[in-house]
């Protein structure tokens, strides 16, 4: 065109019109072909490099987003998509083939795939978790780019793969939040959770500070734990610009098994609700150390439930646990003696509202198999377990949280509350699906070179195959989906203070026959046992110096 209107405007004598037809042809050969051969050429040198082959599962927007992401990454090379939709599926998008999932075996044996990254942030958990099980079957690695939420706020890029969560593998699609219940025991008021640095309690904490208490009160025994989520949360509200007070949150170190500086806290803050989530919580460390397991979980509920009670908090929410139905070990029945202590009180409690919420194992809290497995697989194995049928319920720890305080905004007084944690997991069958999603293959007598063997090492004291929610069948819907009410006996308060007295006394005398005792008589199924072996005979039985009057375990004011 150029040099056609060159040739006009300076009257160019004896030129064929040819020219023009030619020299574009051969400009576009000439230019064309030196940019295809340079492609070629920079193509089959990216195919020779050291380069992971990958194919991306999601040929959508995310889905092409994360390919040009990955065109100067110096590890992974996107070779193919693969997609669901059919109408998508033969397409190319920026050079690369979409394939049918039902071709996924072809794919990998073709372009040598060794990863599937999953490019699905809006998908349901449940589609999620159908083509996690599905991919299970294929020697891939499957990672995922971030949720969508995380992709919108701009958290995360959309290239920072992370490994698959568990809640992912459960395809649990949560119930969304009753608003309402949500904010009637949070907002605009002073708000304290007990073990505020643990899992639990610091999830509480994240999910509080965004409804708008008046203030949070962190208290914690661990300086450390409390520091951290302190600084956490402190970032927190800076970040989303939820407040400009300084004094909005509040950390406190203390024990709940000392009253008086529960009480001290509670009236100098003018706590309305409280969440007490501090608990020793681990079965083999409480079975090691039963009186202090005992000491920690039922007399500091009890503690801080009367400290609660004359401070005139309005609600009052303990989180328990499914160890605390027939529990055969000492863990579980201290949960379940801190149910009884909370119903006991809920009797004769006019301006405070008690109640219990009770569910099972939450998903990457400290102690958790999920993590444990793991780090077992990325150190090459084996990955070990107590028992072949050992089933648990799982739950993720926000949803927990969430679900702990709408069911505390229900209470009347002394309800205990029954999370939904779906169908129990076989915790050998969690294992070996970590295993087929982190690429690897199972070791055992079939499979002798396979990556990751699986061993099982006997079940720890007291621990259970299964656990329960209900002590007895009955449970009663409420107006949440995911939480019932479930009807416990309890015993009467003037009973129970008795009782309590007397394991009081055992623990502080070390009397192991008699807490055996108490707890077999008090504690519906317990199965327990309450190691002697571990306390020295002469301390058992060694009276105080002469002198000392000081009172190890005051008694709290019933």
């Amino acid at each position: 065109m150029a040099l056609a209107l060159v040739t006009l405007l300076a009257d160019w004598k004896g030129i064929p019109r040819s020219i023009f037809p030619i020299y574009w042809g051969t400009a576009f050969f000439f230019i064309g072909g030196s940019r295809y051969v340079a492609r070629l050429y920079y193509s089959r040198h990216q195919r020779n490099s050291d380069k992971t082959n990958v194919v991306i599962y999601g040929a959508g927007q995310s889905g092409i987003q994360l390919a040009n992401a990955l065109v100067n990454n110096p590890d992974f090379r996107p070779v193919a998509y693969l997609d669901d939709d059919k109408s998508l599926q033969k397409a190319i998008i920026q050079s690369l083939p979409i394939y049918s999932p039902a071709n996924l075996t072809l794919v990998i044996e073709k372009l040598r795939v060794e990863k599937v990254f999953l490019a699905l942030p809006a998908v349901s958990k449940q589609r999620k978790s159908e083509i996690l099980r599905y991919l299970e079957a294929f020697p891939v690695q499957v990672l995922s780019i971030p949720g969508i939420s995380e992709l919108i706020s701009g958290e995360k890029n959309i290239d920072e793969l992370r490994e698959i969560e568990i809640d992912e593998l459960l395809g649990r699609d949560s119930v969304a939040a009753d608003e309402e219940l949500m904010n009637v025991c949070i907002h605009g008021l002073a708000v304290m959770v007990t073990g505020a640095g643990g899992s639990i309690g610091s999830e509480l904490c994240r999910q509080i500070i965004r409804l708008q208490p008046s203030r949070l009160v962190l208290f914690d025994a661990s300086e450390f734990a409390l520091y951290q989520i302190e600084q956490e949360l402190r970032a927190l509200v800076q970040s989303e610009q939820l407040t400009d007070r300084s004094d909005f949150i509040v950390p406190a170190l203390g024990s709940v098994q000392d009253q008086d500086r529960l009480s001290e806290v509670l009236f100098h803050y003018r706590i309305k609700t409280l969440y007490h989530a501090a608990a020793y919580k681990h079965v083999p460390m409480v079975e090691h150390n039963p009186i202090e397991g005992i000491m920690n979980n039922t007399f500091g509920t009890l503690r801080t439930a009367l400290a609660a009670q004359r401070a005139e908090v309005r609600h009052f929410v303990l989180i328990s646990t499914d160890k605390a139905v027939r529990p055969t070990n000492i863990m579980g029945g201290s949960k379940r003696m801190a149910e009884l202590a909370l119903q006991g009180i809920a009797q004769q409690s006019a301006k405070t509202l008690f109640s219990m919420v009770r569910f099972g194992n939450v998903l990457g809290s400290s102690g958790s198999v999920v993590p444990l497995f793991r780090q077992q697989i990325r150190s090459g194995g084996p990955i070990t377990l107590t028992h072949p049928d050992i089933t648990r319920y799982f739950m993720t720890i926000p949803e927990a949280a969430q679900l702990v305080i709408q069911a505390g905004a229900m209470a009347k007084g002394g309800e205990v509350f029954l999370l939904d944690m779906g169908e129990p997991i076989k915790i050998i069958d969690l294992a070996r699906r970590m295993i087929h999603l982190s690429g690897m293959s199972i070791k055992d007598e079939t499979h002798p070179d396979g990556d990751i063997a699986i061993l099982t090492t006997g079940l720890r004291p007291g621990e259970k195959l299964y656990e329960e929610l209900l002590i007895d069948s009955s449970a009663d819907k409420t107006r949440h989906p995911k939480i019932f009410h479930a009807h416990e006996d309890y015993i009467d308060w003037d009973e129970l203070t008795g009782v309590l007295d007397q394991l009081e006394t055992a623990c502080a005398e070390r009397d192991t026959a008699t807490i055996q005792d108490i707890l077999e008589t008090c504690v519906q199924g317990f199965k327990g046992r309450v190691k002697t072996d571990i306390l020295s005979p002469h301390l058992m039985k060694a009276d105080p110096p002469s002198g000392n009057n000081i009172t190890l375990f005051p008694k709290p004011q019933y």
